[in-house]
């Protein structure tokens, strides 16, 4: 019989975490035919512990029920393994990037029904020194900003939650000296961040990367640089409106592979958590994963 495991966070969805996971269950037992086990995590990286597990063990699926913290390390649990299992995902954060680049509702009730979908879409991760991301990274000062953002504030404004801080943190005129090295390059100098996208999700706005698809091969870097007050909000005029690649003040290029690094302490921010001090390398996993997708998901 086919193997799916659960991977649960029970502090996700508003603490419906546990009705949804037994509607989860329920699905693949009595719809879809497997033999279902049920992880709960207590504690930092037990997700990637158990997908670990999955791998080993060589489960056919893997379902993360949680929100993008949860799916990221569930998603690093496939690092380095011959065996990789499918993956579900019910969105049950605030901002579900992984999710909404992949058209699976963020609705959970809706997201189960997914898990009956027999379409798969092979899609790209990318390595960040000795971790994997699914979604973005960001380097620079505005990075710890974003990474202290609280629950309550993204539960409360949602994606706004960041635009906030980031705004405020632009407008603090704040940016180490970066060296980013790309496939077509060299970029040096001061900036207040850099993004590296994988998807066309970031932080819940669904325009900052509108050409980046899933499967693209490709990661999408954002080099922001030389912002006042007034360049911050044309800055963010062009984010919502999906067009901050042409911004005047906004380097863009794509890649295989970037390495950034700088003279100065500078944090990183990966898929919505603290991530490695830089320097930092990363390289595209051209379909890592195969996802379950809707059946009438798009194709970008």
């Amino acid at each position: 019989m086919k193997k799916a495991m659960i991977i649960m966070n029970p502090s996700s969805g508003k603490e419906k975490a546990l009705e949804y996971v037994r509607k989860v269950e329920d699905t693949l037992r009595n719809e879809v035919g497997y033999d279902v086990v049920v992880m709960e995590t207590t504690q930092e990286l037990d997700a990637t512990k158990f997908c670990i597990s999955a791998c080993e063990d060589e489960f056919d699926l893997v379902v993360s029920v949680g929100g993008d913290g949860t799916l990221h390390e569930t998603i690093n649990g496939l690092l380095d393994q011959k065996h990789r299992p499918k993956l579900g995902v019910i969105p049950l954060g605030t901002v579900n990037d992984f999710a909404r680049a992949l058209h699976i509702p963020l609705n959970p009730d809706e997201a189960i029904r997914t898990l009956t979908s027999s379409k798969l879409r092979q899609v790209d991760m990318a390595r960040i020194n000795d971790q994997l991301f699914a979604n973005v990274v960001a380097a620079g000062s505005l990075a710890d900003t974003l990474s202290s953002v609280s629950s309550e504030e993204k539960s409360k404004l949602g994606a706004f939650a960041y635009f906030k801080e980031g705004v405020k943190e632009l407008l603090g005129g704040s940016a180490a000296h970066l060296v980013i090295e790309h496939d077509g390059g060299t970029w040096e100098g001061p900036a207040p961040i850099f993004i590296a996208a994988l998807t066309n999700s970031v932080g819940g706005f669904e325009n900052l990367a509108p050409d980046a698809s899933v499967d693209d091969g490709l990661l999408h870097g954002f080099i922001v640089h030389n912002l006042n007050f007034l360049n911050t909000l044309t800055a963010g005029f062009s984010l919502l409106l999906g067009n901050l690649k042409d911004h005047k003040d906004v380097e863009y290029f794509t890649s295989r592979s970037i390495r950034v690094s700088s003279t100065e302490p500078v944090k990183t921010n990966v898929d919505g958590e603290p991530g490695p001090a830089l320097p930092i390398e990363m390289h595209i996993l051209p379909a890592h994963v195969q996802v379950i997708v809707p059946e009438e998901s798009a194709e970008s």
